[in-house]
């Protein structure tokens, strides 16, 4: 029994291993099937997926390439058209630009869809708003060409127009004034898609993308485009109510009469210069007529009675107990300083009734006569070329050396001249052909007005808001955040201005909210000190600079110390601030330094925004901003500007 029981065991052991074999084999068998069945499936998809990235990737991709680098070629067409003043070119190479762009547009639109896969999805969404934000600039200088167009051949914007160039510079002008009000009806929509461009742009985040990609930065010029851009559709939109009032104010309805007043920007003061000479214009259908051009001396002389000098004046100044009108400009807040201006004129027997009053810096005189060439006015030629007298343009020297050079006769209007080289400078760019002058001249008169080396006030209180909406009217302005305003006056300093540098840092220490801010002022002059002696006749511009310094902050701020005043610091409110007055000297080939801390008068949380606001006449004083010690920014401050960091 044992044996046939082990023998039918073995047999069912052998014949349970055979199935299980078998079943083993068909299981494999199935198994490398379905192995086959998913590769062939895998493969399949690849396939498709290559071949859809091939059709809706690669192509598309592509394609952009090919139209947008066709696109950027035209543009640059369009530019120069512009700058050529070619009208007809610059509607037929728009007209390619807009075709190879839309072809452009077509192929990111096939990208779109990767908007919704995970982490490629935000930067096809950069990339759409950029497209768009492309579209609507298109638009904008679309409609600007096809509103100008009508007009190019009467304001020279326009080859083979030779009725225009045959015209006097007078009339030059009065047809292009009276040509301004009909283009500029479609500013409005410019406007629009200008602001439409913008807010596509500001989709944009920076900050997603590298600093830098083989050693090219990618993440600031994307934040600089995004800011510049920002800027110029912020100037062109708070421009449009000065636009439309230009006409007007180029004397289109009526005459128009001006009061143009010189700031001597080496001698600093706080609208930003001496008030050294004024002339009198007068406009009628863009026709420019000088009235009257003299000294600033002849308009305190025919004052009667001057009242005696206020405080600032006799505290600072050098010996003046009187009150004159080349002293008026007295507030940084150029409207402020007029309503000073004023109540010194009102008492002059030569006023005369004006409009609006325009200043002007040496800053305008230079680069107006960059662009025009050497020129002569009252027998005497002007150039903006460097002289080494000074290490200044020769129109500086050559001003100072007939209006402040000692002589043994009396100068009679030796300012004067200022009035008849504006008025030289102005006839001659109007008499000129547009292609050659105007467009820089244009690009220069904007900057020096965002610069303050031009102020600009208004009587029309409409066009004067205007003005002061695109900062080109001196003002003071309101803020929430952190504020800083340094303002400089040279009583009786020579014109040393021209010599000293200025460099601020600014370090700011928060701490739970509470800002405790460290402004430190650092002036050199590194230049000899001039030969001074009137006797000998020495032309006297270098001297020890006697520097009345006020640092304007946010209303309610604690002053802790002020360091390097040589009086005694005085704290007061002023235009909605605090300020921080003190007195120094800067003597050629010395420093000096003031320190000033002071307690913010609100906390500071997540982030810390501060505007600097620059002082009319200066150039460029260098700026380092800190925050707990670590720097954030260092620039040249040219214009006003607005900070605002994270914490």
């Amino acid at each position: 029994m044992g044996d046939g029981h082990r023998q039918r065991r073995d047999i069912i052991y052998t014949m349970d291993n055979f199935l299980n074999t078998e079943v083993r084999k068909a299981e494999m068998k199935g198994k490398k099937r379905s192995i086959k069945k998913i590769i062939l499936i895998i493969a399949v998809i690849l396939i498709v997926l290559a071949g859809s990235g091939f059709f809706f990737i690669y192509t598309p991709v592509s394609n952009m390439k090919t139209h947008g680098m066709a696109a950027f070629s035209t543009s640059k067409k369009v530019l120069a058209a512009f700058k050529g003043n070619d009208i007809d070119l610059m509607q037929s190479e728009l007209s390619v630009l807009k075709k190879e762009y839309e072809g452009f547009q077509k192929n990111a639109e096939r990208l779109y869809w990767l908007r919704f896969i995970p982490f490629a999805g935000v930067y096809i969404s950069d990339m759409r708003s950029g497209v768009m934000a492309g579209e609507n600039m298109i638009e904008a200088g679309d409609t600007a060409v096809k509103a100008i167009a009508p007009y190019a051949d009467l304001i020279g914007f326009k080859q083979g127009a030779p009725g225009f160039f045959e015209k006097s510079a007078d009339e030059r002008i009065h047809t292009a004034v009276l040509t301004l009000d009909k283009m500029l009806v479609k500013a409005d929509d410019i406007a629009v898609r200008l602001e439409t461009a913008q807010e596509n742009l500001s989709r944009i985040d920076e900050k997603r993308y590298p600093k830098t990609v083989k050693g090219r930065a990618i993440r600031v010029k994307i934040k600089e485009v995004k800011e510049e851009f920002e800027t110029m559709v912020s100037l062109f939109v708070d421009a449009k109510p000065f636009l439309k009032n230009f006409p007007e104010i180029l004397g289109v309805k009526q005459e128009k009469t001006y009061l143009i007043l010189f700031q001597n920007d080496k001698e600093l003061r706080p609208t930003g210069g001496f008030l050294t000479a004024y002339a009198i214009f007068k406009v009628k259908d863009g026709k420019f007529q000088i009235v009257k051009s003299e000294d600033i001396y002849s308009l305190d002389q025919s004052i009667p009675a001057h009242p005696k000098a206020p405080r600032e004046i006799l505290t600072y100044h050098k010996n003046v107990p009187t009150f004159n009108i080349r002293d008026s400009n007295l507030s940084p807040d150029f409207v402020k300083s007029l309503t000073i201006f004023n109540s010194l004129y009102d008492k002059s027997r030569q006023k005369v009734d004006y409009d609006g009053v325009i200043t002007v810096d040496t800053h305008v005189l230079v680069d107006t006569l960059a662009v025009l060439g050497d020129t002569e006015a009252d027998g005497i030629t002007f150039s903006s070329q460097i002289d080494k007298r000074c290490n200044c343009p020769q129109v500086v020297y050559r001003l100072f050396d007939i209006v402040d050079r000692p002589v043994g006769y009396i100068k009679e209007n030796r300012k004067g001249i200022l009035g008849d080289l504006l008025y030289v400078l102005v006839q001659k760019a109007l008499s000129s052909s547009p292609s050659q002058y105007w467009g820089k001249i244009s690009q220069d008169l904007i900057r020096n007005l965002s610069e303050k080396h031009i102020l600009v006030y208004l009587e029309d209180q409409e066009a004067q808001q205007s003005i002061e909406k695109i900062n080109f009217a001196g003002r003071i302005r309101d803020y929430k955040g952190d504020y800083l305003h340094i303002n400089d006056t040279n009583f009786a300093g020579a014109k040393s201005n021209l010599f000293v540098s200025h460099a601020i840092t600014s370090n700011t220490e928060i701490k739970d909210g509470a800002a405790i801010r460290k402004v430190t002022v650092e002036y050199k002059n590194p230049y000899p000190h001039s030969n001074c002696d009137l006797e000998s006749g020495g032309l006297c511009l270098n001297a020890t600079l006697r520097n009345w310094v006020r640092v304007y902050v946010p209303k309610g701020s604690r002053l802790i110390d002020f360091k390097g005043s040589e009086t005694e610091v005085q704290t007061y409110d002023d235009l909605s601030k605090t300020v921080f007055e003190g007195f120094l000297q800067i003597k050629p080939k010395g420093k000096a330094t003031i320190i000033v801390t002071y307690e913010l008068p609100f906390k500071v949380e997540k982030e810390y925004a501060l505007l600097i606001q620059k002082q009319p006449g200066t150039d460029e004083h260098a700026y380092t901003i800190m925050v707990n010690g670590k720097t954030q920014e260092r620039f040249g401050l040219i214009t006003d500007k607005e900070l605002k960091l994270k914490l």
